[in-house]
């Protein structure tokens, strides 16, 4: 993401908190070595995970499999969002040491590992609300909805949404799988 400078009529533009200037983010998706293969406009201080997978999802020249971001591009819910639509999010997780792995409930967790797992992933509630989940990946796939949207709706605020926690609960037995890897 890179922050560029604009008068305070866009709409939005938000104060840039290094420069004290009005401004918007700009997330630009870069393939490999090579050049921006997609660029979109989104608003400052706000979770650039919606702004990353919307950009794998419009533009239409690149085959996307995985999709590198940052701590800040990526949520557990995303991280289950991008799955549902046909790629991989891989975070760079800053502070890994504080990281955990998760597995479903009852799991036994050899005690060699047992610091870093917590088996406490309920997987009935993904099954209840897997058809929700793929109702909404296939309105953010169809353009129905935008990702940006869709993770803004199911933020950290949604807590205690069925759909947020089985999402979430999915999200954090894929970030194990990429952890593990």
């Amino acid at each position: 993401m890179m922050s560029m400078e604009t008068t305070k009529r866009v709409w939005q533009a938000r104060l840039d908190p290094r420069r004290n200037t009005p401004s918007v983010g700009i997330y630009s998706h870069v393939r490999d070595r090579w050049g921006i293969f997609h660029a979109q406009p989104f608003v400052l201080n706000e979770r650039q995970a919606g702004a990353a997978i919307e950009g794998v999802i419009r533009q239409e020249w690149l085959e996307t499999s995985q999709l590198a971001v940052d701590t800040h591009g990526y949520t557990d819910f995303a991280m289950a969002l991008a799955r549902l639509l046909g790629f991989d999010l891989c975070p760079r997780l800053k502070e890994l040491k504080q990281r955990h792995l998760f597995l479903p409930r009852g799991t036994k967790v050899p005690s060699e590992i047992a610091a870093v797992c917590e088996a406490n992933v309920d997987t009935a509630l993904i099954e209840k609300h897997w058809d929700s989940l793929v109702h909404l990946s296939a309105s953010v796939m169809s353009g129905h909805a935008s990702a940006v949207a869709a993770l803004a709706r199911f933020g950290s605020a949604a807590q205690g949404d069925p759909i947020y926690d089985a999402g979430v609960q999915l999200g954090r037995l894929l970030r194990t799988a990429f952890l593990s890897d």
